[in-house]
């Protein structure tokens, strides 16, 4: 089992650095065991029994940098996403400061018909930007 880095983080805020993680157990056994093969099979077997413990070395190690990536990746919010909000939200507040004015103009020199006109044309690019968002994802 591969342990997570990202529970070595320091608190935040803390600024203390970290020492780095001690080697797991398992790699402490597992380079013994490469030494007392190469004891055994003598030095005609050292490069293939390095090769093999740096072989799951690089395995272990990549486990641990996918799991500190997805560990900063979890903490970062998703690119992107705060400027569709605020398109959202700036297309909301500006639909809302033009309809005060346009209902007041277009009740007063159409009626009804006007203020329909006015606000169905308000609702129709409110309507393009939402589907052209949806498009856009």
């Amino acid at each position: 089992m591969v342990p997570d880095i990202a529970s070595h983080q320091p608190p935040p805020g803390t600024g203390h650095p970290i020492p780095p993680p001690q080697a797991a157990p398992s790699n402490r056994e597992d380079l013994r065991a490469v030494m007392a093969a190469r004891r055994d099979l003598g030095p005609d077997y050292e490069d293939a029994l390095v090769d093999s413990f740096l072989d799951k070395l690089d395995v272990e190690i990549a486990a641990r940098v996918r799991n500190e990536v997805a560990a900063q990746l979890a903490h970062q919010p998703p690119r992107g996403q705060s400027k569709h909000r605020d398109g959202a939200v700036g297309m909301a507040i500006g639909s809302l400061a033009l309809g005060i004015p346009l209902t007041a103009i277009a009740a007063q020199t159409s009626g009804a018909t006007g203020l329909l006109l006015a606000w169905g044309g308000i609702i129709a690019v409110n309507l393009a930007h939402a589907l052209g968002r949806r498009h856009q994802r």
